[in-house]
């Protein structure tokens, strides 16, 4: 039986992104390096997440990773249709609030610049 560790990070144009396959540590060091190019063209990005066919611990070490990066960067992002493993790993590390759609929305706006 072959595994297919493979997956991908495609970009569906204004700020707007989808991430297919399984998300786990031989896939997401590849989609964190894709990400790096494609999300700095945006000020606030939305990751779609409905084609992950599964995730382990990683996958939820790549959303944190891309909040990190976010909050550097001043830009916005927003995740959507977690799977249900991330979505349990988040609550069970208690970072729920950060990747959740709504339950996170100021956890990921960027700081406001000072004046």
């Amino acid at each position: 039986m072959t595994v297919n560790n493979d997956a991908s990070l495609e970009s569906l144009g204004n700020g707007r992104f989808k991430v297919s396959g399984p998300l786990n540590a031989s896939s997401v060091v590849t989609v964190l390096k894709e990400s790096r190019g494609r999300f700095e063209e945006s000020k606030s990005i939305d990751v779609d997440l409905s084609g992950v066919t599964e995730s382990d611990s990683s996958g939820l070490a790549l959303l944190l990773e891309w909040l990190r990066l976010s909050r550097i960067a001043e830009r916005a992002i927003h995740f959507h249709n977690l799977p249900p493993q991330i979505n349990a790993l988040a609550r069970i590390s208690e970072v729920e609030d950060l990747v959740m759609p709504n339950g996170g929305a100021a956890a990921n706006q960027a700081p406001p610049i000072p004046t």
